[in-house]
């Protein structure tokens, strides 16, 4: 007569025992994009108020856009990147800025 195996007597294979590997999300450059209209006040506002800087820092990002054309404003995964460049872009039209920001995706991820 053959054993009758009983679940908890099956061997598990090491596909079955292994932990998952979890993998951070990956990771949305959120950067702001120079224009010749958008007040500077209104820059650091928006920095301040949506990417949590500190006056001082808000405004020499403000002036990096302004000399440079654009700032990388944080590093976050899509769905908060995504909601930042709405965030910004919504305060930028209500208050009458053509004002953008735009994600790209990290490469050193």
């Amino acid at each position: 007569m053959s054993a009758i195996e009983t679940p908890d007597m099956i061997r598990k294979s090491e596909t079955e025992t292994a932990k998952p590997q979890l993998q951070p999300p990956p990771l949305y450059r959120v950067v702001m994009l120079n224009d010749d209209f958008t007040p500077m006040d209104f820059v650091v506002d928006i920095l301040m108020r949506f990417f949590h800087k500190s006056e001082t820092s808000a405004q020499a990002m403000m002036l990096r856009i302004h000399h440079e054309g654009s700032v990388v404003c944080g590093l976050y995964p899509r769905d908060i990147a995504e909601t930042k460049v709405q965030q910004v872009e919504t305060a930028s039209r209500t208050s009458g800025h053509p004002l953008r920001c735009i994600m790209e995706h990290d490469s050193d991820d």
